[in-house]
């Protein structure tokens, strides 16, 4: 059988295919063979800068070459690598060869050749290639569609602002709200949210096989190794690799940061997922309707059916997201004494668990692009619920010192229908000042919002 989309395993190279061709070049094994290579040449050409004897500086034609094996790999130089590893049964390895390999027909490359990967045990190019992986994931594909999500977001608290809409606590009628204010609360969460992701340091190590550089002093006793390997990590791109330094570690790098990246990424999808039930409801009790898209249909038997089915797949996949993150999140952190090889095949899946987030992003927003305001629902729930204004009455009948206010007001309003007149016979009864009453008589449902009109106009 040839490979195509429709007989991929996983749903993401198969049906989604299309909507990750972003996260594909960074997260996929080519990619992480690409970052490999980035790695090995970066420590290469570091080497030659180190004032080692046996070891002089490349020369600016075999620099430009060099960057251009990063710059130019392909899927062909992929292939190439795992024709390789066919024989070695070692993926780093396979990378080393292929290096090797490029250096033939240039005698300045094919006389340092010993030095690729020297004193460098796998986890070296492997930490460090997963870390820009993941920085690449995240700063170029994934925070760029939960940033559009957010906008949008902001955007209908702003538009909605002013719309007024019944609250529900415990599913019981409460003080009304505004749409606006209800979006705006989503927006603050997911800002914080999206600041805990952005601000993860991805860390790299690339001191030996214990992270002690024994085979690195064994060559050379009388080199700083550290500041060496700092160095190579911490320089910017393409020269370095930009990442942040893991000076303590075994043969891995602790993987501590992937578990605060992870964890930052699986609290904003619980956010959206908490969003995606909430309008999922809405939609459902005809506060929102859906913009019609010409040739869908919304069941096999009902052609009445538009189904909210945009925030039910974001739903899905941001549950399918966090299961494989959250795992990684806790598996990741553990190793059996200096190194087991149990966390290798989990890393595979890095690219899995983030692009389950970005599908359900994307979801999210053709979903939210659908959505109309029904004022009318809205406004008839509001108009059939004066029971919420027992709150302001009772409120202000304490404030004046009105014995048993809140009692009063429950015997009134607890588990009846409350009519506008069955209030207002209440508040002229009160012995509160006249202006009191003629501001509560004036107070309807949809008028008594508090403040959440300014508050989702701000946010």
């Amino acid at each position: 059988m040839s490979f195509s989309p429709i007989n991929a395993l996983s749903p993401l190279d198969g049906r989604y295919a299309g909507k990750l061709a972003q996260l594909r070049p960074l997260m996929s094994e080519q990619g992480y063979m690409h970052r490999r290579v980035q790695v090995e040449v970066a420590w290469f050409m570091a080497l030659s800068d180190a004032n080692l004897t046996e070891f002089k500086p490349l020369s600016p034609g075999a620099r430009t070459y060099l960057l251009g094996l990063v710059k130019n790999f392909s899927e062909a130089d992929a292939s190439a690598i795992k024709d390789i590893e066919k024989t070695t049964n070692h993926d780093v390895k396979a990378v080393e060869y292929w290096i090797k390999s490029k250096f033939e027909a240039r005698p300045e490359l094919l006389a340092a050749s010993e030095f690729v990967h020297f004193a460098c045990t796998s986890e070296d190019i492997n930490n460090t290639s997963q870390a820009l992986q993941l920085k690449g994931g995240r700063d170029l594909v994934l925070l760029p569609a939960l940033d559009k999500v957010l906008g949008q977001l902001r955007e209908l608290a702003h538009a909605y602002a002013d719309e007024p809409m019944l609250s529900r606590t415990h599913g019981q009628t409460a003080s009304p709200t505004t749409v606006g204010k209800e979006i705006a609360n989503v927006v603050v969460r997911l800002v914080t949210a999206r600041e805990k992701i952005a601000s993860v340091k991805i860390m790299g190590k690339m001191n030996g096989a214990v992270g002690n550089y024994n085979a690195h002093l064994a060559a050379w006793p009388n080199v700083d190794w550290e500041a060496f390997s700092r160095k190579v990590i911490e320089t910017p791109e393409p020269l370095g690799l930009g990442l942040t330094f893991q000076a303590y570690s075994i043969q891995i790098e602790p993987h501590d940061y992937m578990a605060e990246l992870f964890d930052a990424v699986a609290r904003t999808n619980t956010i959206l997922i908490d969003f995606a039930r909430d309008v999922w409801s809405y939609v459902s009790v005809g506060y929102f309707k859906q913009r019609l898209k010409d040739g869908e249909v919304g069941s096999s038997t009902m052609p009445h059916k538009v189904n909210p089915i945009d925030f039910e797949n974001a739903e899905g996949n941001l549950g399918l997201a966090n299961a494989l993150l959250r795992h990684m999140s806790e598996k990741l952190p553990i190793s059996r004494w200096q190194r087991d090889l149990s966390d290798s095949t989990v890393l595979r899946n890095m690219g899995v668990a983030l692009g389950y987030a970005v599908l359900a992003y994307n979801s999210m927003s053709v979903g939210l692009n659908k959505l109309e305001l029904n004022r009318e629902a809205l406004g008839k729930d509001l108009n059939a619920s004066w029971e919420v204004l027992a709150e302001p009455i009772q409120t202000l009948m304490r404030r004046y010192g009105v014995q048993g206010a809140y009692e009063k007001l429950k015997e009134v309003t607890r588990g009846k229908s409350v009519s506008a007149e069955d209030l207002h016979g209440l508040i002229k009864s009160l012995e509160i000042p006249d202006a009191e009453k003629q501001r509560l008589l004036a107070m309807t449902p949809t008028s008594y919002t508090g403040l959440a009109a300014e508050l989702a106009r701000r946010v």
